[in-house]
């Protein structure tokens, strides 16, 4: 898994922050390992993937680590890895105290970013073979963006807007609230533009508003909603009058119906379910000695 550089530096920033979180959401004391564990006991941690998965997360976990004062995971494979089930991804060796202390944050944070990756490449092997990527949404938990998208890209997925600031999107309450107003969307899009942006995407819902976005000047369409032979009859008239245009499906899109959005001629495939519906993974911290 490729990321940019700013990009990799904001994700440290944030591994810590989820990290300081989650660790003070256990108190300040673990009154369990102050009664039961000798000082200066030394042990390793092995982290079991007992459902397997696609491997993700790994910068949270290594934040916490750091955090409790311990090295970071010694990991057997890189971050996007497929391991089967009952294999061990990695080790964390130091103070036994403080790998339980760490425990519970590392495992919540590997599996809910496990589970998300898994799923996500499941749906890049459904397409495979097709110009179609799989794109996560803004459905993340809140507060956990980065580690939601990130996990997003280990499973084989690409990258959406991350936030607000730095694409146009309209969507069905932006096309409303033009109406009421009694602007334009060429208006709208004119107005982004004097502000910097370049990528502007309007999700369409009728031919009508395909055309208006067309003309507008949109450099994709989200296509909300309809069926893949909508999609694929949608494709061709944008195509046909904006040849660089760029195509999204979104809306509705299972694994069953994924590769007739792809082979339909989209470009890129949003799907909230990825991280609004995630199934965590199956994976436990086995102590040893030594």
């Amino acid at each position: 898994m490729i990321i940019e550089r700013d990009l990799r530096v904001r994700i440290g920033a944030d591994a810590r922050r989820i990290a300081e979180l989650a660790l003070m959401e256990d108190g300040i004391r673990d009154v369990t390992t102050e009664a039961c564990v000798a000082p200066g006991q030394f042990a390793t941690g092995s982290l079991l993937f007992k459902s397997g998965g696609v491997l993700a997360g790994t910068s949270y976990a290594d934040a916490v680590t750091i955090i409790c004062g311990l090295d970071p995971v010694v990991w057997y494979q890189p971050t996007g890895s497929a391991l089967e089930a009952s294999s061990v991804a990695g080790v964390v060796q130091g103070d036994l105290a403080s790998i339980l202390r760490a425990e519970r944050p590392i495992l919540n944070l590997l599996q809910r970013a496990v589970g998300i990756a898994t799923a996500t490449r499941t749906y890049v092997d459904a397409v495979a073979g097709t110009q179609a990527q799989i794109l996560h949404t803004r459905k993340t938990a809140p507060g956990l963006r980065l580690l939601d998208v990130t996990a997003v890209l280990a499973g084989g997925g690409a990258m959406h807007r991350l936030d607000l600031s730095t694409t146009l999107m309209v969507k069905d309450n932006h096309w409303r609230a033009l109406a009421r107003s009694g602007r334009t969307l060429a208006d709208a899009l004119s107005a982004a533009g004097t502000r910097g942006v370049s990528d502007c995407f309007v999700e369409v819902e009728t031919p009508e508003q395909l055309e208006e976005a067309c003309r507008a000047g949109a450099t994709r369409l989200l296509i909300d909603n309809q069926t893949p032979a909508t999609v694929a009859a949608w494709c061709q008239r944008a195509r046909a009058a904006r040849p660089d245009i760029t195509i999204e499906a979104t809306g509705g899109i299972t694994l069953d119906n994924v590769r007739g959005y792809a082979e339909a001629g989209a470009d890129f495939i949003s799907i909230g379910a990825l991280t609004h519906s995630v199934k965590g993974a199956d994976i436990s911290l086995e102590i040893t000695e030594g």
